[in-house]
């Protein structure tokens, strides 16, 4: 890295920081509440979510004031720069509300070819995933090292992750479910977190439907930067949200997206 790269580094870092400040100082609260942004079932939105995001702006109308912002919580910012900050101050707000600490911070950084610098970060937990350009790295209670992704293996050896076993539609559960099967272990839950454990080698594959902009930015640039592949369910980019799959490696990808067209 070096240039623009360095700065948006420090930056992206910043938004963190203060994001950690941010949730760390409601999770886990007795008295901590949700309201609910969905029509039907239940999309919760905290105190906290508001507080993160809220804080990551200030930093930016500071630092960076001439780049654009789109956030969940607070939606989009014009800019003049080219660049545009992408935020997720709660990346798993259901698993926040629980008390588990598998909830993220997402902070992407995107120009017009798409992602160019993501950052997953766990404040509980206290562990930072980075990639960029020349960049794939975490750091936390282990100490700073760097990102690979998983070699190659059979699909059948495979760990698969997805957020809700439902997944989305009645049809993209089915296509889901049919991958499922022929993996070794699929498990459920981890949200963000889900697809930085991706990056640092521990999972193959994460399926999901239905997501935003801002549930994706980050996890493709950490994830390309550590060796894998994110797109969406025919192949192509994933940057926009709506189906994704993320890939350890090309073989894996090939074989996942194969079943998923099978399964329509």
């Amino acid at each position: 890295m070096g240039g623009l790269d360095d700065e948006l580094r420090r930056v992206a870092e910043a938004l963190a920081d203060v994001a950690r400040a941010e949730t760390l100082a409601h999770f886990r609260a007795p008295a901590l509440s949700a309201d609910n942004k969905a029509a039907s079932g239940f999309d919760p939105v905290t105190v906290a979510d508001r507080a993160a995001e809220a804080a990551m702006r200030a930093v930016l109308a500071d630092l960076r004031p001439d780049d654009a912002i789109l956030g969940e919580e607070m939606g989009s910012k014009p800019g003049t720069s080219g660049l545009t900050w992408v935020l997720d101050p709660i990346d798993g707000t259901r698993g926040y509300l629980s008390g588990t600490p598998t909830w993220a911070v997402l902070i992407a950084v995107c120009d017009a070819g798409g992602p160019r610098l993501g950052l997953i970060d766990q404040p509980f937990i206290g562990e930072r995933f980075l990639g960029g350009p020349g960049l794939a790295e975490v750091a936390g209670p282990r100490g700073r090292h760097a990102l690979r992704t998983r070699a190659a293996r059979p699909l059948a050896e495979a760990i698969l992750f997805t957020t809700f076993p439902e997944v989305g539609t009645r049809a993209e559960a089915a296509a889901f479910h049919a991958l499922g099967r022929q993996v070794r272990l699929v498990r459920y839950g981890m949200d963000g977190y889900a697809y930085a454990l991706v990056a640092a080698g521990q999972v193959d594959l994460v399926v999901e439907a239905g997501l935003q902009p801002y549930d994706i930015a980050a996890p493709i640039a950490v994830i390309e930067a550590a060796g894998g592949i994110v797109t969406d369910w025919r192949g192509g980019p994933a940057a926009g949200g709506g189906r994704v799959l993320a890939a350890a490696n090309a073989g894996v990808h090939a074989a996942a997206l194969a079943v998923l067209a099978q399964a329509g």
